[in-house]
């Protein structure tokens, strides 16, 4: 496995950084005070990324996608992770289970958000179905060639700024030698269909990019809105997950090394007792292993994105790297606050910011208790006689 970067990966990153750094820097402070972006800001921004060549850089080529590998995604990822979460949203990666879009449906959805011209959200959280996703409730009730949806969804991540969703519902039940089961199917949502309603739930983290409740109440879809096929609304959505977890621990590399940056030349120019701080061992301690943590993440996130290459990551592997990327920027963002004093809990600082952030990537890819229970059952499973 080959670590150096090639000239156009090199190139990209450069290019990338930059443009995160005049275009989404700048913003920050505005949306944290208004938890939103302004919808001519969003225009701007996205057309900005759309003219740079960063949109849908996920997507394959033919499609009018960049058509990059999963090691060039994480590490596009990475750059996106370190500007806030709403600003980063702009530069948009459609989901890819957006590709089992077919007939219409592919210049009705698929084509518009590769274009950068609709943005797509994923719905699947429920008030009693989150970690547990099989849990879930909301139902879809087939009528004639349509079917008829109700049910909630919760922490609906961006919903309120989306143009439609993907959202899993109930469509009935199979009876399995296990018992019965529920069949899962995928439905293409536009969010202005009558009987939907998006809600915003106030949080106290990645303000701009809102958690949002679904509620959906007697909504009309013709079958034609049922993305791949009816029941197997799970087939794919693995697939989805595995990327998500992976690319959730590139983005906590890639904000972690932003906080550390911040941390390392505090703790070189601050100084107490006649010696800048970072002399104190108390301080040196921190920034070691505030090194070692990103370091050693980053070395996860790059072996787990070329497994995705080589189509052999498993569902523990990807639980393993979104387990300790989002425990990581967990550690690092909490140092550095310790690090930067009280002035790490003022809102002049944007230590606070990141340290709030980061809890939540504990709890939104998956649950750090669900990820280790994961991890447990399926490395213990070969040792079962």
């Amino acid at each position: 496995m080959d670590f150096s970067l090639t000239f156009e990966q090199q190139a990209l990153i450069d290019s990338l950084a930059a443009f995160v750094e005049k275009e989404l820097y700048p913003h920050e402070n505005l949306v944290e005070e208004l938890r939103r972006v302004p919808d001519d800001l969003a225009k701007d921004i996205s057309k900005k990324a759309r003219d740079a060549g960063f949109l849908a850089m996920n997507m394959p080529v033919e499609l009018g996608g960049a058509g990059l590998d999963y090691q060039t995604m994480a590490l596009v990822e990475r750059e996106l992770g370190r500007p806030s979460s709403a600003l980063s949203l702009l530069v948009k990666r459609p989901t890819k289970i957006l590709l089992a879009c077919k007939d219409e449906q592919i210049e009705k959805y698929l084509m518009p958000v590769i274009r950068g011209e609709r943005m797509d959200c994923f719905a699947l959280t429920e008030p009693g179905g989150g970690s547990d996703a099989k849990a879930i409730v909301t139902s879809a009730r087939r009528d004639g060639d349509d079917w008829i949806l109700n049910g909630v969804k919760q922490f609906i991540s961006h919903a309120d700024v989306a143009d439609f969703m993907v959202l899993f519902a109930v469509t009935g039940m199979d009876e399995t030698p296990k018992g019965p089961r529920k069949r899962f199917t995928a439905f293409l949502i536009d969010k202005d269909t009558p009987g939907v309603t998006v809600k915003p739930m106030p949080s106290i983290c990645t303000r701009g990019y809102n958690p949002n409740m679904i509620y959906l109440n007697d909504v009309r879809l013709n079958s034609r809105q049922i993305l791949g096929e009816e029941g197997k609304g799970f087939d794919f959505a693995n697939d989805w997950l595995y990327s998500g977890r992976v690319m959730l621990a590139a983005h906590c590399v890639g904000r972690a090394e932003r906080v550390f940056k911040m941390a390392c030349e505090w703790a070189a120019t601050r100084k107490a007792f006649g010696k800048t701080i970072g002399e104190f061992q108390g301080t040196g301690f921190k920034i070691a292993d505030m090194a070692s943590d990103i370091k050693m993440n980053w070395l996860l996130v790059t072996e787990a994105a070329w497994k995705m290459d080589q189509g052999s990551l498993t569902r523990h592997e990807a639980s393993i790297v979104n387990l300790q990327g989002s425990e990581m920027i967990g550690r690092v963002t909490d140092h550095a606050v310790q690090i930067f004093g009280g002035m790490g809990m003022m809102e002049d600082f944007p230590v606070q910011r990141f340290w709030r952030d980061a809890r939540i990537e504990r709890i939104w890819e998956g649950t750090s208790e669900i990820h280790r229970d994961i991890i447990a059952r399926d490395v213990l499973r070969e040792y079962r006689s």
